[in-house]
């Protein structure tokens, strides 16, 4: 898939290129933003060269860049997967959290995806991670479902809760975690 670049009112949405390295190596270097997120920090630039080349340099997947008009350098980053869970995820240097940044560039994302043709995203949240199931709420998504995963390859037991967003307007719900780890329950009230 070619993504294109999207503008909201404060935010170039755009791929991450070649020469945005420094600017990848500060966001998946950050322990504050990468704690909940299933891969360890990179800890050098030639690390952070490989993971981007693994996981953004081909990717099929909707990757984009979260940049600020001013200066349209990298400060997080937004996806929408293209497998069966079209997983939406988001990650932001902490010193621009609580400002609506990621919720703008998640709200253009969506509308893309929408258009695209996806039929609904799904995510998930560690319990501990709050802010973001509060950024899933704010976009539209509702809670489905919790779960217990042994998560790899940090090797640690999460909790997480599963939000999803139909765009066809059916009630369906990706089961494929509630099936696949046994450990599954509805909490109430959330």
């Amino acid at each position: 898939m070619n993504i294109q670049a999207i503008e909201t009112e404060r935010l170039i949405l755009r791929p991450f290129t070649d020469d945005d390295l420094e600017a990848f190596y500060t966001i998946f270097s950050n322990e504050t933003i990468n704690q909940f997120l299933p891969w360890y920090t990179v800890k050098n630039m030639e690390e952070a060269k490989q993971f981007y080349e693994e996981r953004y340099a081909h990717s099929k997947d909707y990757n984009y860049a979260i940049c600020l008009k001013e200066d349209n350098v990298p400060i997080g980053y937004i996806h929408i997967t293209q497998d069966e869970s079209h997983d939406f995820g988001y990650g932001l240097l902490d010193r621009y959290w609580r400002k609506g940044i990621v919720s703008e560039a998640a709200r253009a994302v969506i509308e893309q995806a929408k258009k695209d043709g996806i039929p609904y995203i799904t995510a998930t949240h560690d319990v501990n991670n709050s802010h973001s199931g509060y950024v899933m709420k704010a976009v539209g998504m509702t809670y489905q479902y919790s779960y217990e995963e042994l998560w790899q390859p940090k090797n640690f037991l999460v909790h997480f809760r599963m939000y999803q967003l139909n765009f066809d307007g059916s009630d369906y719900v990706f089961r494929k975690y509630w099936n696949m780890y046994p450990h599954h329950y509805i909490e109430e009230n959330l």
